[in-house]
């Protein structure tokens, strides 16, 4: 049997979380949704915040899929290797820069499967392009928000794409962009990997985590 909370229990922590996070929001600098693209390509396994340094300069030199053609790989790994796995990194945002002038016109696409076709482009980066560039309801389960929702009792799975279908269910539909960010911030901020902060959070009366442990 799941350890699931209550649907209006869902909602109660949700609102906690509101309350406790009244900015909550997207973390990586963007203008417009090819830069977030890139700059969410670029946080696989980076923090926001080196990311943001990274296309700080990035995105002043090279705005459009044709400038960053104008790159080797190398070239372009040279400019972003303090993001880590900068290789592969390259390598997928030059095939991605492609495929978006072959295949879009140069635009970013705005649906799940047409975002998935592009290289470097999972399901949590398609949501994440999808909920903050194009303010579609979304949830992108990244390592916060699979592990918080877990814990908590938003979800019980053991994987990213369970955890999705059991917050797009126990969640309102108007509600998946705002809780994903909610919950990344609780993530970052309390309910740590290693070290939880739970004697600072306000959902010990929820959280199956906490109870257990």
């Amino acid at each position: 049997m799941k350890k699931i909370l209550a649907k209006e229990e869902i909602k109660e922590v949700i609102d906690i979380l509101m309350d406790l996070y009244p900015d909550a929001k997207a973390e990586l600098n963007f203008s417009n949704p090819f830069e977030l693209l890139i700059a969410t390509i670029l946080s696989a396994q980076c923090t926001d915040v080196q990311v943001n340094k990274t296309t700080k300069g990035l995105f002043k030199d090279y705005k459009t899929p044709e400038d960053y053609l104008t790159l080797t790989d190398e070239e372009l790994g040279e400019k972003i290797r303090s993001c880590g796995f900068y290789k592969t990194k390259s390598k997928n945002i030059l095939s991605t820069c492609r495929l978006l002038i072959e295949n879009f016109n140069g635009k970013i696409p705005d649906t799940l499967e047409e975002l998935m076709t592009l290289p470097g482009v999972g399901r949590k980066t398609a949501n994440v392009v999808l909920s903050n560039a194009f303010s579609k309801p979304a949830i992108a389960v990244d390592t916060h928000v699979f592990r918080v929702s877990n814990r908590i009792g938003l979800a019980d799975s053991d994987n990213v794409l369970d955890t999705e279908k059991d917050l797009m269910e126990n969640i309102d539909k108007k509600m998946w962009s705002k809780a994903h960010h909610l919950l990344i911030f609780h993530g970052r901020r309390i309910c740590k990997a290693r070290k939880p902060l739970c004697e600072k959070c306000p959902l010990t009366t929820y959280c199956f985590y906490f109870k257990d442990n």
